[in-house]
């Protein structure tokens, strides 16, 4: 089983890290031969079977039958990109099916697939939150930058706009308020309710007050960026101190395969004992729900904590 493990591990960490760059290199290095036997023929004017058109052709023919491979190979690269991470949940309770001959293996597989794919989401979300606070900071300093340069506020909003992309999903509809004279703050005000984009509520109260008031725009703009900034960096600090706690929910995870391969090493047939056994099948169930309070107690810890920062 341990070799089993080693083997899929490897099998994993070969295609998805050292072949792809591999697969590459080939290709790059396959267009440049194409680009250079397809300058030769320009150049030489022909593309018959015994000038160096043929010797092109030959090349293609030579490249042709290399295509079989490279249709397989982006036929596992396509299966890769729509197998999503949670499906190994599903295959990990096979193999143990297969190994252990039940099919309890087979049913926390399978249920374990939803809760991995609410993760990865969540995950997903998390990431795409960032990136759009990233871009906010970014819009609010490019659009100081632009107002400081003599630019008139709609004309600055524009171009920072394209520059940073800091608006997401609401783009069109404040570049059309700032091209056409409409109501640029209320239009940022409803692009803050991406998440991330919390930010965009603040640069809407500085375009009110500097074109209703006539107070400076950039240094109301420098004043959010530096708070955005200031909060980012506090974010980030909470995540590296966080660290610990889920590193804990991380071992939680992994303490009962440690155990089972542990077991294998001693001799013993942990598998058959928990599957096939009625105090093994207790020490299953009790031990599952230990599992799951003590993530979810981590978990929520660090959900506390960020929320409350």
């Amino acid at each position: 089983m341990g070799v089993a493990l080693v083997c899929l591990g490897a099998a994993a960490w070969l295609a998805g890290g050292w072949h792809s760059g591999v697969r590459r290199a080939r290709l790059v290095l396959a267009e440049g031969r194409t680009g250079g036997t397809g300058r030769t023929n320009g150049t030489d004017g022909s593309g018959g079977a015994d000038g160096p058109g043929g010797a092109g052709g030959a090349g293609g023919a030579g490249r042709t039958g290399a295509h079989p491979a490279r249709r397989m190979t982006d036929g596992w690269r396509q299966v890769r990109s729509r197998l999503r991470p949670e499906w190994w949940s599903a295959a990990a309770g096979l193999i143990l099916a297969l190994l252990g001959h039940s099919v309890l293996p087979i049913v926390a597989g399978a249920a374990g697939v939803p809760v991995l794919r609410r993760v990865r989401l969540a995950g997903r979300e998390r990431r795409a939150r960032e990136r759009r606070q990233d871009a906010v900071i970014a819009l609010c300093g490019t659009l100081a930058g632009e107002v400081r340069a003599g630019r008139q506020p709609g004309e600055a909003l524009l171009c920072a706009a394209h520059d940073s992309g800091g608006l997401g999903d609401a783009q069109a509809a404040v570049l059309a308020a700032a091209r056409f004279g409409g109501d640029v703050p209320g239009a940022l005000e409803a692009a803050a309710g991406q998440p991330g984009a919390e930010g965009l509520r603040g640069l809407a109260a500085c375009w009110r007050v500097a074109v209703d008031q006539g107070a400076g725009l950039a240094a109301g703009l420098d004043r959010l960026e530096g708070a955005l900034r200031a909060e980012r960096d506090q974010r980030s600090d909470l995540r590296a101190q966080l660290a610990g706690a889920r590193a804990t929910a991380v071992m939680l995870a992994g303490l009962p395969v440690l155990g089972l391969l542990l077991g294998v090493a001693l001799g013993s047939d942990p598998l058959h004992v928990l599957l096939h056994t009625g105090a093994g099948l207790g020490c299953l169930l009790a031990g599952g729900v230990l599992e799951s309070l003590g993530v979810w107690w981590v978990a929520r810890i660090v959900r506390g904590a960020e929320a409350a920062s």
